[in-house]
C-alpha cells in the first residue's frame, strides 16, 4: 500500500523544519561514534575504578573484546509498574555472560508515581521529574564504559526522560525494557462509578478505599489506557522494544524470556556486534510520525503531546501541535480500552493488540515501514507476536484478524475514522483537546465562564452547589512555570457530575489532564500559560467562550482581550514544600507546554 500522502507530507514538513538541528546532531553522534568503543579511551585507572566489583567478569572488561551493557534503571518497589524490575539486572547480567558480554547497573534514576501523588501539592513535581530523570541517565551513562545500554522503566514521565537520555547518547545502541501490565481488577467503568459516587456524596471513604484497592491490587502498570500504557505504545511504534514486548503481565515465562532476548539483542546491535544498530539511527522523524500514529490510532494519553516534542528535540527533531492534528485527522481509532471503552489493557493484548494494529496501520499505507528498530530493518517486524519454545522466545506471525471487534477493529472498519487529538487555537492562545471518548453532542460548549486559580476552588464551589448552569471552567495558574503543570485528573469526577446532570460543561486550563481522564470535553495546555503574559490570565468570570472540536477553535466571544490587564495569582506559596524549593531553576526556565515543557532539551 503506498504511503498516504498526509503521512508524507507531514513527515517531509518535519524533516525540512529539523533539517539545521538535525544535521547538526547526527554529525555529534557520528563523530562519537567514530571514537569506537567507549572503554578504550579511558586509562587504566579510569578502568580499574569501572571494573573493581565485577568479579569473574574483569576479564573480559579488560580485553575490550566482550561488549558491556550499561543498565540504567527506574526500579523502586513503591510503583507496581517498576517492583518487578528489582530482579532484572541479575537476569540482565547472566543472559549477557551466557551470550558472551558483560552487564552492569550504570545508575539509578527516579520513578514517581502519579497514582500516588495524584491531586496533592507534591503532583507538581511530576513533569519536572521527567527532565531531571533524563540528567540522572545522563550522569549513569557518562561513565564512558558501556558498549549499549537498557533502560528500565515504564510509567508516566519515566519513559520520556529516558528516551531524552538515550537520544543524548545516542551513539550507543539502546533498548527499553518493560515490566507488564498487572493482571486486571476491578473493572474500569466500576471503579469510575465508585468515584463519581463518592464525589456525590452518596457513599463514604471505606467503599472508595475497597474499590481503589481493587483496582490497583498487584505488581505491573495499572491496567487502564493512561500515560504508562501509552508510553509502552510508544516504545513498540517507534521500535525501542523488541516486537510484543509491551504487554506480557510480570512474573510468567514469556516475560523473562523477553527480558533474556532485549540483553542478548543489546550485544549484538553493539559497535562491538554485528548490527551496529545505535539509537540516534532509530529515533529519525520517521520513527516520530509513527509514535504519533500509534498515539491517535489507540487513543492513547494526551500526556504525550507534551513529552513527543521533548523527546524528539532531544534527536533534533521539532515537532508542532499541527503535526498531531493533521495526523490524527487521517488516522484510524481503532481500540475502545478504558476509558475510551470498558476493556483493560490485558483484553486488548488479547485481542490482537499492538502487532494487529501495526500489520494493519502499514497496509493502509498509515505507517513508515522503512524505519531502523532494535529488532532490525523495518516496521514490519512488530506485526510479529512472541511465543515461548524451549524457555526462549521465537517470533511467528500475528492472528492476522481481531479476535474481539468490541475491544480492537481493523483500520478500514474503526470505531471512528480519526485519532480524536485536535489542535485548538483562537484569542485564548494554543491547545489541545482529546475527543475520543467524547461524546459527539459534547463536542462544542459555548457557555459563561467561571474562572478558578486553583483545583481545589473548583472542588469547593461544586461542594457549594455553585455550579447551576452551562458553564466552561477556566482553571489557570496551572502551567509549567506556575507551578509545575500538575494532573488535574482529581476534577473529573466532580465535572462528569455535572455532565451527568445534563448540563454543559468544558474545562480550558494551562495545565494538564490525566491520561485516565476522557468523557469531559477539555482544552488542555493553552499557551501561552497565565504566568508566561498568555491571554488566558485575562479571562473574566460571566465570559460566553466557544470550544469547538469540530473546527479548532476556542476563543472568547465579543471581546477584545488585548484591552484587558492580565489578572496576578499569588505564586509564592508554590515554591515551598515537599521538595518544591528545589525546582526553582525549573520554573524559571521551562518552555512552552507545545514545545515539549522542556528544561533540559
Amino acid at each position: 500500500m503506498p504511503l498516504h500522502p498526509t503521512i508524507a507530507a507531514v513527515t517531509d514538513r518535519i524533516i525540512a523544519r529539523s533539517e539545521g538541528p538535525r544535521r547538526k546532531y547526527m554529525d555529534t553522534m557520528a563523530r562519537a561514534a567514530a571514537e569506537g568503543p567507549r572503554r578504550s579511551h579511558l586509562t587504566c585507572g579510569n578502568q580499574a575504578h569501572a571494573y573493581a566489583a565485577m568479579g569473574d567478569d574483569k576479564a573480559s572488561l579488560t580485553a575490550d573484546k566482550a561488549p558491556n551493557i550499561g543498565i540504567i534503571t527506574a526500579y523502586n518497589d513503591m510503583l507496581s509498574a517498576h517492583q518487578p524490575f528489582e530482579t532484572y539486572p541479575e537476569i540482565i547480567r547472566q543472559a549477557a555472560r551466557a551470550a558472551g558480554g558483560t552487564a552492569q547497573v550504570a545508575g539509578g534514576v527516579p520513578a514517581k508515581c502519579d497514582g500516588v501523588t495524584q491531586g496533592q501539592t507534591r503532583k507538581e513535581l511530576s513533569l519536572f521529574s521527567r527532565d531531571v530523570i533524563a540528567l540522572a541517565a545522563g550522569v549513569g551513562l557518562s561513565h564512558n564504559v558501556f558498549d549499549s545500554a537498557v533502560y528500565l522503566g515504564v510509567c508516566d514521565k519515566i519513559v520520556p526522560g529516558l528516551v531524552m537520555a538515550a537520544a543524548t547518547f545516542g551513539y550507543i545502541p539502546g533498548i527499553f525494557m518493560p515490566a507488564g501490565p498487572m493482571v486486571s481488577g476491578l473493572p474500569n467503568d466500576e471503579k469510575a462509578r465508585v468515584r463519581q459516587e463518592f464525589a456525590k456524596g452518596n457513599i463514604g471513604r471505606e467503599e472508595l478505599m475497597k474499590a481503589e484497592m481493587a483496582s490497583y491490587h498487584g505488581p505491573g502498570t495499572c491496567t487502564f489506557y493512561g500515560t504508562a500504557n501509552s508510553n509502552q505504545m510508544l516504545m513498540e511504534f517507534m521500535g525501542l522494544h523488541l516486537p510484543g514486548a509491551s504487554f506480557v503481565n510480570p512474573g510468567t515465562p514469556l516475560r523473562e524470556a523477553l527480558t533474556v532476548a532485549a540483553t542478548e539483542r543489546a550485544l549484538q546491535i553493539s559497535a562491538l556486534g554485528n548490527q551496529y544498530t545505535p539509537v540516534c539511527d532509530v529515533l529519525d522523524e520517521k520513527a516520530f510520525v509513527n509514535g504519533i500514529v500509534g498515539l491517535m490510532a489507540t487513543g492513547g494519553s494526551t500526556n504525550l503531546v507534551i513529552h513527543l516534542p521533548a523527546m524528539a528535540k532531544a534527536a533534533g527533531v521539532i515537532l508542532d501541535l499541527q503535526d498531531f492534528s493533521d495526523l490524527s485527522a487521517i488516522t484510524p481509532l481503532m481500540a475502545k480500552v478504558y476509558p475510551n471503552g470498558l476493556a483493560d489493557v490485558n483484553h486488548f493484548h488479547a485481542a490482537g493488540g499492538l502487532g494487529f494494529m501495526i500489520s494493519e496501520l502499514l497496509n493502509a499505507g498509515l505507517l513508515h515501514d522503512d524505519t531502523k528498530t532494535v529488532g532490525g530493518d523495518g516496521l514490519e517486524l512488530y506485526s510479529q507476536e512472541p511465543k515461548l519454545v524451549d524457555g526462549r522466545v521465537s517470533y511467528a506471525p500475528g492472528a492476522g484478524k481481531s479476535q474481539n471487534e468490541k475491544i480492537l477493529r481493523p483500520a478500514a472498519d474503526p470505531f471512528q475514522p480519526q485519532g480524536g487529538l485536535v489542535q485548538l487555537s483562537g484569542n485564548l492562545g494554543r491547545g489541545v483537546i482529546k475527543t475520543s471518548a467524547v461524546a459527539p453532542e459534547r463536542h462544542i460548549v459555548e457557555a459563561p465562564a467561571r474562572v478558578f486559580h486553583t483545583q481545589e476552588a473548583v472542588k469547593e464551589a461544586f461542594k457549594a452547589g455553585e455550579f447551576t448552569e452551562h458553564t466552561i471552567v477556566v482553571v489557570r495558574f496551572q502551567g509549567p512555570k506556575s507551578n509545575g503543570m500538575p494532573e488535574l485528573h482529581s476534577l473529573t469526577p466532580v465535572l462528569a457530575v455535572l455532565q451527568d446532570k445534563g448540563l454543559k460543561v468544558a474545562l480550558v486550563t494551562d495545565g494538564r489532564m490525566s491520561g485516565a481522564s476522557g468523557k469531559v470535553p477539555s482544552a488542555i495546555h493553552v499557551c501561552p500559560e497565565a504566568a508566561d503574559n498568555g491571554p488566558i490570565g485575562k479571562v473574566q468570570d460571566g465570559d460566553i467562550i466557544r470550544l469547538d472540536a469540530t473546527t479548532g477553535t476556542i476563543e472568547v466571544k465579543g471581546v477584545d482581550l488585548s484591552t484587558r490587564t492580565a489578572a496576578t495569582a499569588d505564586l509564592s506559596g508554590n515554591g515551598t514544600g515537599v521538595g518544591r524549593e528545589l525546582f526553582e531553576v525549573f520554573r524559571q526556565s521551562v518552555g512552552l507546554a507545545a514545545d515539549g515543557a522542556g528544561v533540559v532539551v
